[in-house]
């Protein structure tokens, strides 16, 4: 019976050394350039070598190997309540998008409604991530994480003194949205809340009723008026306070989010409400489907691409050449403080369409 023949044996792998050699530069070099970091600190005549070497060579970075050797993965981890909420796909679109192809990007969902707490990343800390990006935390998050990765909140006031923060700019949107209102006519106002209750949210809540108050509007509470992220639920709760509005003479009804104000708005529809001749509502985040829904929703824009890539730039700031600091939580770590320097508010603003 004759042998089979010999498998050809695996080309080796090209190493970093090999497209240095070849090159004519340094191991870290080649790192600099491959990974994009040659600004302010790779020539252009030694950029093109160790590309030109790179391309020669079929030079393939292998981050795995990269990642071992610095102590963390090339995984950043977005923890949110509810990624199926069409504005976060905003969100992660603009983290990918900063990230490049040097980071993977996981994504973690800790269920609707309810906030993330530490105990939903400590399994997550054990794959050593680049950096852990996470919105609306609750109370005791930040005093029980576990130590292991750099962190930024998103969409999380009042936190800015904890971690490196990157918010929205809701005061001039929400002022331009009263004062429209207010020209208008409207002198009382409702609010249909999120039952997450997270800082965004009471924070839009209590400057439209500040708002309401500075500009010589009533503000009709209801605290119990709210629904989760959901058409359907906020659809049920505006059947059901409907009445207490309109005898409260309501004519301006300021939903959290545009998620919301769709189903305000396929109520309106079912008792036969006007809108915006009887009713007008509004809404915040500005969705695709927003332009489109019948009548087109008024609504404060609020940019998630850009808090995506705030995010990823507040990471980033914490990272010195590119290696993870231990220290990264601590409140007088140079990266944090200069990451809560660094970051600026998102400026968000009032689209009007056809509902107010």
């Amino acid at each position: 019976m004759s042998r089979p023949e010999a498998s050809s044996p695996r080309p080796a792998r090209v190493t970093a050394a090999e497209v240095a050699e070849l090159a004519g530069t340094s191991v870290a070099t080649v790192s600099l350039v491959v990974n994009g970091k040659t600004a302010g600190r790779v020539s252009q005549a030694n950029i093109e070598r160790v590309l030109s070497a790179v391309r020669e060579l079929g030079y393939v970075v292998d981050h795995t190997a990269s990642s071992l050797a610095k102590g963390t993965s090339n995984i950043v981890i977005l923890v949110a309540p509810d990624l199926s909420n069409p504005f976060y796909g905003r969100v992660i679109s603009g983290i990918k998008a900063e990230l490049g192809s040097e980071y993977q990007l996981l994504l973690s969902v800790t269920g609707e409604g309810r906030n993330p707490s530490a105990a939903d990343v400590h399994r997550l800390v054990a794959l050593r991530p680049a950096g852990l990006l996470v919105e609306a935390p609750d109370d005791a998050f930040l005093r029980d994480l576990p130590a292991g990765a750099p962190l930024v909140l998103l969409d999380a006031p009042g936190r800015e003194t904890q971690a490196p923060t990157v918010n929205f700019d809701l005061t001039a949107g929400i002022g331009a949205l009263l004062a429209h209102l207010a020209e208008r006519g409207h002198t009382r106002i409702g609010y249909l809340d999120s039952l997450t209750r997270t800082e965004t949210f009471e924070l839009r809540r209590a400057l439209v009723e500040r708002g309401a108050a500075e500009r010589g509007m009533d503000y009709i509470a209801i605290p119990e008026a709210a629904s989760l992220i959901d058409p359907d639920g906020a659809a049920a709760v505006f059947a059901q306070y409907w009445p207490r509005w309109r005898d409260a003479g309501v004519t301006a009804l300021v939903c959290a989010t545009d998620s919301h104000a769709y189903g305000v708005l396929g109520a309106a529809r079912e008792l036969g409400i006007s809108v915006p001749g009887a009713l007008a509502v509004t809404g915040f985040d500005n969705l695709p489907a927003s332009a489109i829904v019948s009548p087109a929703l008024t609504t404060v824009e609020l940019p998630g691409e850009a808090l995506g890539r705030g995010a990823v730039r507040a990471l980033m700031a914490q990272r010195v050449d590119g290696d993870d600091q231990d220290r990264a939580h601590a409140p007088d770590a140079a990266p944090v403080a200069a990451a809560v320097a660094a970051t600026p508010l998102i400026g968000a603003r009032l689209i009007v369409r056809e509902s107010a």
